[in-house]
């Protein structure tokens, strides 16, 4: 446990993998900062397990594909608690319509990159920037985590333009991790796999399939907590001599078999 309690954003806090990231660091002595765009009224039964948790963690409404909602973002934690010490990148959205390579549109392919990459990219760039500007005043050890997926390396041609976007949170790992360890900010990857959720939900059944016949080592669907957990263990200062470092948290599934 900490001494003190530290700030950390999570981004697409409300729901699923996010949901779970907030409140197991908010039951671990972390002070959150829930960004995410649904409204508080129709958060307001996360809001209140959140508080139960953490009294002092707040709600923010955000739209990371929008620069001045990132903005206001870190000002407001800037101004309430001083800094920021862990910043979680969870924030992401699926196609609308799972369509196949070949039809894919340009409207659909922009939403997602939009949100799952320039979003997460440019808020990291404004995330770094506050961090560097905290740590040259009190030097201690901060992080930032980018959830990407099993897509960022498995094709799913019948939404590639999600698979592309989650390829492209691996590259801002590795250059933020190069950058910010000058700054002793240590950057990570966490890659879940088939995880049950609201976005997992139309597919479940052709999932659960799949791991019965034998698709993971771990023969279970994974569950959001399965993702929050190597996360608690980077907040909680066990991964200090790595960065860039990508952790699966999907079963066994990047195992190559026979």
């Amino acid at each position: 446990m900490f001494n003190n309690k530290k700030v950390a954003i999570v981004t697409g806090a409300s729901r699923g993998i996010g949901r779970a990231i907030s409140l197991t660091l908010a039951e671990n002595n972390c002070i959150i900062v829930a960004a995410d765009i649904r409204s508080e009224s129709d958060a307001a039964d996360y809001i209140k397990e959140l508080n139960d948790r953490s009294p002092e963690s707040i709600y923010k409404i955000t739209d990371i594909s929008k620069d001045s909602d990132c903005e206001n973002l870190i000002a407001e934690t800037e101004k309430k608690f001083g800094g920021i010490d862990f910043h979680i990148n969870n924030a992401g959205i699926a196609p609308s319509v799972r369509s196949d390579i070949l039809e894919t549109t340009r409207e659909s392919f922009d939403r997602l990159l939009d949100v799952n990459l320039k979003g997460t990219f440019f808020l990291t760039q404004k995330i770094a920037r506050s961090m560097i500007k905290t740590q040259t005043l009190i030097k201690a050890p901060k992080a930032i985590i980018n959830i990407s997926s099993i897509s960022a390396y498995t094709s799913s041609v019948n939404r590639p333009e999600y698979c592309i976007s989650k390829a492209g949170i691996s590259m801002i790992t590795k250059l933020f991790a190069d950058k910010l360890a000058e700054y002793s900010i240590n950057v990570y990857e966490i890659r879940p796999g088939i995880i049950q959720t609201d976005m997992t939900s139309g597919v479940l059944e052709k999932y659960n399939n799949l791991i019965n016949e034998g698709l993971l080592p771990i023969t279970r669907i994974g569950q959001p907590e399965d993702v929050a957990k190597p996360i608690l263990a980077i907040i909680l200062g066990l991964l200090p001599y790595s960065t860039g470092e990508i952790i699966n948290a999907d079963g066994g599934f990047h195992i190559r078999r026979l």
